[in-house]
Formats: structure tokens, C-alpha cells, sequence
């Protein structure tokens, strides 16, 4: 009940670069007290509740700062109903939705809607941001920094394109905007050069596999110089989405305190899962915009997250209908959801790859937090809002299609084994996911930024 202290005891408590032996009190919506080493008697379990996390990892909240929940307009493949259960069931405690829906948000009415929308349905906490247009900036000057996470400018063509492709709008945006710009860069001249030269050789049936090499390096390279560039010169505040090759990662070799950087970077699970040779075997499951690329792009990436280089981890959870994934590849559209086991899978991966688990926390809730000045979230600290995740390291499961809570109901992480469970989820204190039970009569709230 409201007011009623919950003690979360004997976690492993990961958080700002170190892993330490713990319990928590949580208290009207917020950590209320953290106990490094244990209460030792100094909360009441009379007056209380608790929850014994004993061989568990505690982990703030993930804040997903890239996800596309369908809503409104194209909720036969998501909605923020569908896709924030599946989220925290993910251990995903916020996130920052794009504006390709329809109608896209590119006006503040739209915008507003949004907002009601998430206030409405959605289990966790939620901003969106505003889309940008050659025409509306106008709407872009006037969105609420406290409020809006955020401006989306596609500097590529994707789903629902929303192109911008005007060099002197480009300017004005870069110029003026103070609102972080977070960008989808891919050079649309080398696009439709590769797409026109796939043709020539294979008509209407080009393999799932030419889709690097049809937005291949030079497309992303090209057009993330374009926008550092911009943001050098105008000192914006960027960010650069779903970063896909090496050659983006060697314009950004710096160590620079994530709080004075003014050009920062994400990579999302699955360009850090996945290669171009999966192709063969997942096709146009696999299908994003940028590419999933080649081997040494992935290791790249990997290594960047490993010395600092990547500050964020994001998922781009973009659903679509099995129906329309199996489409050929002209027909295929790009994305594919993640949500839902993106902590897990990232768990997997620093196993694998020798990443420290404090490492993910930083990347995927601190960062993010610290990137988009996220108030009070992010971190476990007294104060802050509660919440947080509770993983079982032990427990491994496969993704199936009885475990799979995504509208769309499919995965491209279908048969893979991942070695951590999500046990406990909470959002603002109230425990949303349970061991497999969601409680969705409390739902999550809008996001507030220090700007």
C-alpha cells in the first residue's frame, strides 16, 4: 500500500562503477535508504514490507533512449500498452519514443497527444521526442525542454520516412535548437546508388544479405561526418543514434567526462549481437536501418563499449508483423523489437566478450540519464525515484514464443540462450513485474529533465 516501506535486502547492488553487498528501503515512490552491507536491524519487518534479493543483481532502472512503440497509427504491430509490458518485463524502467507513428510528431498538438497517450497506458516512465521536418522549426524552438526529451532528425530515410533533407534547414536546426538533436544518419545519394547498382543485378529479388552493402559504411560514415561537423560548428548538443561501423567509432576516440561532451553516441543489442552472417539464417528478422554490419564492425563496437568510446546502449525497438518481415527485401521493412531482453542479452554478451557488469549499468541507466539530464533516474541513490531491477544471473532461459510478450510476437533473439532472468521490476517504487506477473493498475509517468 501507499506509504508502506519495502526493504529490498541481500542484493548485489550495482551501481556507479562498483558491485557491493546491500539492502534498500523504498518509500513513497523513492530509495528512501540505501544499507551497504545490510540494515542490521535498523528497519522494522513489522511495519514494513521485503523482498530477499539474496543471488540477485540490483540495477537501476534501464532508460531506453531509442524505441518505437507504433502508437498511434500502426498499432497493428505495437502499442505503448503492449510494448511498455514487454519493456519492463525487460527490466526497462523509461524510455524516449520516436516520432515516426501516424501522424508523425512534428507538431506540439500531436506531440501533447503523445503525452496522453503514455499518462494513459504506458507502465513505465515515458518522453517523446519531437520530430523534425525541413518546415517545422517553427514547432522545434517551441517544445518544452523540461518536458520533451528530445529533437529526432532522420538525416536517412527509414521507416515512415521522414527525410530532411534540406541543407539550409539542416543548418537552422543545428543552429538554433537547443533541445538535444538526436540523429539517424545515413547519406541518402549512397543509398540509392548501391539500391540502383543491387537492381541491375538482381531485379526485384536482391538477397537479405546485400542490405549492408546497399546502406553500407560509406552511407553512415558519410553522413555522421556531415552532422559532427554541423555540431562543431554551431555547438550543438548531439547525439548520434545506433552508431553501425568502425568508421564512426574512429570520429569519436575520446575519454572526454560524459557531462562535458556536446557530441555523444549510442549503439543498440543488435549491432552488438549480430553480423552479416547471420543474414543467412535470421533474414529479414535481422532487417534494421543502419545495417547490421560485418564481424569487424561488431568487434569494434564491442571494444568501444569496453574503453568508452560508446556512452549509451539503446534497443530501437521498432516491432512489425511477422507477415510484413517475411516480405522480400524490397518489400521487408527495417527494425524488429528487443525491449523485452535487451538487459538479458547484454548480460549474455559481457560474459562472452569479458565486459564488466558495471560497465552495462553505466551504458544502459546511468549514461542515458546523464545524456538527456533525466531528473532524479538513473542511478540507486537516496532520493531518487525507485527504480530499479532485480536479475537472477543464474537463471537462463531461451526465447520462445510462449515467453515472448511483444504484440508482434516474435524475436530475433528466438532460440538464443540468455544466462540472466529478469526477477523484479519496479517503477516509482511500485512493483510492476513480478516473477513473471505484471500489475498494471499503477502506470508510469512522465519523465522531467534538469534543463
Amino acid at each position: 500500500m501507499p506509504g508502506t516501506p519495502l526493504l529490498l535486502k541481500n542484493a548485489q547492488i550495482i551501481n556507479e562503477g562498483r558491485t557491493f553487498r546491500g539492502d534498500l528501503v523504498i518509500n513513497n515512490k523513492a530509495i528512501e535508504k540505501i544499507y551497504p552491507g545490510g540494515h542490521q536491524g535498523r528497519f522494522n519487518e513489522e511495519t514494513g514490507r521485503s523482498v530477499d534479493l539474496e543471488g540477485m543483481l540490483l540495477f537501476p532502472g534501464v532508460i531506453d533512449d531509442q524505441v518505437h512503440f507504433r502508437e498511434p497509427g500502426l498499432t497493428h504491430k505495437g502499442d505503448i500498452a503492449s510494448e511498455s509490458r514487454a519493456a519492463v518485463a525487460g527490466g526497462i524502467t523509461s524510455f524516449m519514443e520516436m516520432p515516426n507513428t501516424n501522424p508523425q510528431t512534428i507538431t506540439r498538438e500531436l506531440l501533447e497527444e503523445k503525452f496522453r497517450l503514455g499518462q494513459e497506458k504506458s507502465l513505465a516512465n515515458y518522453s517523446f521526442y519531437m520530430g523534425a521536418t525541413n518546415t517545422n522549426k517553427s514547432e522545434l524552438m517551441a517544445a518544452d525542454p523540461k518536458r520533451v526529451c528530445g529533437i529526432k532528425i532522420f538525416m536517412g530515410s527509414s521507416t515512415g520516412n521522414m527525410l530532411v533533407d534540406d541543407p539550409g534547414a539542416l543548418n537552422n536546426i543545428f543552429r538554433d535548437v537547443k533541445l538535444p538533436v538526436a540523429v539517424h544518419c545515413e547519406d541518402e545519394e549512397t543509398i540509392k546508388k548501391q539500391l540502383a547498382a543491387a537492381k541491375a543485378i538482381y531485379g526485384d529479388e536482391i538477397p537479405m544479405a546485400m542490405h549492408p552493402r546497399i546502406r553500407n559504411h560509406q552511407a553512415c560514415e558519410r553522413s555522421s561526418r556531415l552532422a559532427v561537423s554541423l555540431a562543431e560548428k554551431y555547438g550543438t548538443r548531439l547525439h548520434l543514434l545506433h552508431l553501425s561501423t568502425a568508421g564512426e567509432l574512429r570520429m569519436l576516440e575520446n575519454i572526454t567526462p560524459l557531462a562535458e561532451k556536446r557530441i555523444t553516441a549510442e549503439v543498440c543489442v543488435h549491432h552488438l549481437w549480430f553480423s552479416a552472417e547471420d543474414y543467412a539464417d535470421k533474414g529479414g528478422m535481422i532487417k534494421w536501418n543502419p545495417a547490421i554490419k560485418f564481424n569487424e564492425d561488431r568487434m569494434a563496437l564491442i571494444d568501444g563499449v569496453r574503453k568508452g568510446y560508446i556512452d549509451v546502449i539503446a534497443t530501437d525497438h521498432a516491432p512489425h508483423t511477422l507477415e510484413e518481415k517475411s516480405n522480400s527485401y524490397l518489400k521487408c521493412p527495417s527494425g524488429g523489437p528487443m525491449v523485452q531482453h535487451a538487459l538479458p542479452a547484454m548480460i549474455t554478451l559481457a560474459e562472452r566478450e569479458q565486459i564488466p557488469l558495471e560497465k552495462i549499468a553505466t551504458l544502459m541507466c546511468h549514461n542515458p540519464a546523464i545524456c538527456f539530464n533525466v531528473a532524479n533516474r538513473g542511478f540507486i541513490r537516496e532520493g531518487y525515484a525507485a527504480d530499479l531491477v532485480a536479475i537472477d544471473p543464474g537463471a537462463s532461459f531461451t526465447v520462445n514464443k510462449e515467453n515472448i510478450l511483444y504484440k508482434c510476437k516474435w524475436s530475433p533473439l528466438e532460440g538464443k540462450k540468455l544466462k540472466a532472468t529478469v526477477k523484479y521490476t519496479f517503477v516509482n517504487g511500485h512493483l510492476v513485474y513480478d516473477n513473471g506477473t505484471i500489475h498494471d493498475e499503477v502506470k508510469g509517468e512522465a519523465l522531467q529533465f534538469s534543463r
